[in-house]
């Protein structure tokens, strides 16, 4: 008898178990999944030794996963030819793990934010033996060490002592003695039923020791026959050919049918791996099964792209799009995709970071790859050209896929409220594919109502002389349907894009043209808004004539504008404020204050010099021209000057550098509305002093407005 060593769990694992076995679950069929899974682990890592030094496989050459039974001890067995473990990995990852997946495991499980089948994420697969057995066995041979047996029950400790039994070659073997209420296990349907859902994708063979019963005839014994031949000797002269009768009826009569058990190998998994079949001849419900399989998600895919890509280069792929976006989609400490890399069905990785932008980083599947050297490093695998080439691949045809998703409008419509922000952060990002990806952005528009329009057909609505498409940054699109910028073109029947996220600002710097039309922003300056001969040089006499007023409104705002100046872009309102061409749009400007790790310096030169555009028909403006023709230095010009700047940087889009001061204007109005007489040293202490007015004042109660 070898010496049995007893080791301590670890606390963590022991909290793990404790919960395991006193907790009950619906779902305990999932620790087959999870043993049949690291044995297909084992088989890998055995496999990947093997590609280096062939002498590994000596031991055991067939790489197999074996399960039996035995009814009458309540015993479940899973074996398998894999790398196996030395008594050291029996220690460590038997009764510790390094990992904090244990702990984060325990914490969601007893909060209920976890079930069973979750248990394979944290690394703790293993110990979900304890859901269905009360004891485990775990019999193990590595190349490197001698044979061990590894056995708990659970009770916060385990022991290790040398294997004298039959010898596994190299391998493991888990022995499960069952818990009463859990032996339907045992039976070889449920077993198949399992492994069929789970694992029916795993590459090496899964074999089932299973018992068939046959029926076969045999002779029976029976002691009157011998007196009956004894008889027959004495009567020689009876004839011969009635005596053969005689015997064959006999024969005949003494046959009897008897039942034999006999014991066989089956294998479960002789289905191939998905995406190596015809997808011609996979069902929608075999690419759902699969789907969820791989990715764990409860709801259905939205769309599938299978493909293969055959030639110099050669592999096959499987691409998801998911029905909704994950929460933590652009988590900058997220897993950059969920595409696994397998090669020649092997898994590799599934985090290669080159593999599919960013940008598609929402894409599930799997790429299996013919031509990438199966023992490749993480390190050298980051710049393997034939990767680049596969990269290009899948961007190719994940574009492809949400193109075909577009023929569904229904199903386009959940993609596009989902992803719609990856898809200008693919304009953003891929300059090869922008036009294409172009092809399927839509938004709402001044003639789209509830729905959105894409860019085709906003072309196909143009007007003949329109110069471009015009569109609009904004926060919502309430705030941008009604903002003074789309007044003008709306009066000459021309459609405005509204572009109501922070991310279209920035695919916008890229996106200069759709099919040879050019993107025209309408709230910078230098946006030609379509105007006819006619309307130019009418403009152009109402410049003339407003050119005074013009002057005072600088003069009066400073440096708060770079310069001020007609406009025929506002129809309805009395000013706006547009921005420079090449600087940030008024959107953008809120964009980049609200960044939490914004750079100062950036403003300096990127935030837009503002020029105010007056509306020469508008009533305010035309009596403010009386007054400013009447007296330039007028006191009550001055304070409307500033009222109508500060409400043009809220209408245009701006945020107010001194909000207490336009509160204190409009306080001062309503004042003057409800008439009640102001204090003098309220005035002064609210609002900063006006110029001191030296002319005859005009007699009006908005001399006290600052």
């Amino acid at each position: 008898m070898s010496e049995v060593e007893t080791f301590a769990f670890q606390a963590e694992i022991n909290q793990l178990m404790s919960l395991i076995i006193n907790t009950f679950y619906s779902n305990k069929e999932i620790f087959m999944r999870e043993l049949i899974s690291n044995s297909s682990d084992a088989l890998d890592k055995i496999r990947y030794q093997s590609l280096t030094d062939k002498t590994v496989l000596d031991s055991q050459p067939d790489l197999k996963i074996e399960i039996t039974t035995d009814d009458k001890n309540k015993i479940w067995i899973i074996r398998d030819t894999g790398i196996g473990m030395t008594k050291a990995d029996l220690v460590n990852c038997l009764g510790t793990i390094a990992r904090s997946g244990t702990k984060q495991f325990m914490e969601a499980l007893t909060e209920g934010k976890a079930d069973m089948s979750m248990i394979g994420q944290f690394g703790v697969g293993f110990y979900s033996a304890y859901l269905v057995a009360d004891k485990v066995i775990v019999h193990t041979k590595h190349n490197d060490d001698e044979q061990y047996v590894w056995e708990s029950e659970a009770g916060g400790h385990f022991t290790i002592r040398r294997d004298t039994g039959e010898s596994l070659g190299r391998g493991t073997k888990i022995v499960l003695h069952l818990k009463e209420d859990q032996l339907d296990y045992l039976e070889e349907r449920k077993i198949k039923d399992i492994v069929k859902k789970h694992s029916q994708f795993i590459q090496y063979p899964i074999h089932l020791l299973v018992r068939k019963e046959t029926e076969r005839e045999v002779e029976e014994e029976d002691t009157s026959d011998k007196k009956e031949e004894e008889k027959k000797e004495d009567d020689k002269k009876e004839d011969e050919a009635k005596v053969e009768d005689a015997k064959a009826e006999d024969k005949e009569k003494k046959k009897k049918k008897i039942k034999e058990v006999k014991e066989e190998w089956e294998q479960l998994n002789k289905t191939k791996p998905l995406w190596l079949r015809n997808p011609s001849e996979i069902t929608k419900e075999e690419y759902g099964t699969f789907y969820k399989g791989l990715t764990n998600d409860w709801e259905e895919h939205l769309a599938v792209k299978h493909f293969k890509v055959e030639g110099q280069l050669e592999f096959t792929a499987v691409l998801y799009v998911p029905k909704r976006a994950p929460f933590d989609m652009f988590e900058s400490r997220k897993k950059m995709n969920n595409i696994k890399l397998y090669v020649r069905r092997v898994f590799i990785m599934d985090n290669c970071e080159e593999l599919i932008p960013e940008w598609l980083n929402f894409l599930k599947g799997l790429v299996d790859s013919e031509d990438l050297p199966l023992n490749i490093s993480r390190e050298t695998l980051q710049q393997n050209k034939i990767l680049k080439v596969i990269r290009k691949n899948l961007v190719k045809k994940a574009i492809e896929l949400f193109h075909d998703v577009k023929e569904n409008k229904e199903d386009y419509k959940k993609f596009y409220e989902s992803f719609s922000r990856n898809l200008k952060y693919g304009v953003h990002e891929d300059s090869q594919n922008r036009e294409k990806l172009a092809e399927l952005l839509m938004y709402h528009s001044t003639k789209s109502g509830d729905d959105q329009t894409t860019l085709k057909d906003y072309i196909t609505r143009m007007k003949e002389d329109q110069k471009g498409i015009y569109y609009i940054t904004g926060e919502s699109k309430k705030s941008v349907e009604n903002s003074p910028f789309v007044e003008g073109l709306k009066k000459r029947g021309i459609e405005v894009l509204f572009m109501t996220e922070p991310i279209d600002e920035y695919a916008m710097q890229q996106l200069k043209e759709f099919e040879k039309k050019k993107f025209i922003c309408i709230t910078k300056a230098g946006a030609d808004l379509g105007e006819t001969d006619e309307e130019k040089k009418a403009a152009e006499e109402e410049k003339k004539s407003f050119e005074s007023l013009c002057s005072v409104i600088k003069e009066t705002l400073g440096d708060k504008v770079e310069k001020v100046e007609t406009s025929n872009r506002i129809v309805n309102s009395p000013t706006c404020l547009v921005t420079g061409e090449h600087g940030w749009s008024a959107y953008m400007e809120r964009i980049m204050k609200s960044q939490a790790l914004r750079d100062n310096s950036m403003s300096t030169y990127m935030v837009s010099k503002k020029t105010l555009e007056i509306n020469p028909k508008h009533p305010i403006i035309k009596e403010l021209k009386k007054k400013v023709d009447h007296d330039k230095s007028d006191k009550t010009v001055k304070d409307l000057i500033w009222l109508l700047f500060e409400t043009s940087l809220l209408t245009s889009g701006f945020s107010l550098d001194e909000p207490s001061g336009f509160a204190g204007r409009i306080h001062r109005m309503i004042k003057l509305g409800l008439s009640i007489e102001d204090d003098d040293d309220a005035v002064n202490t609210e609002l900063p002093p006006l110029e001191e007015n030296t002319s005859t004042p005009v007699e009006s109660k908005m001399e006290e407005v600052d």
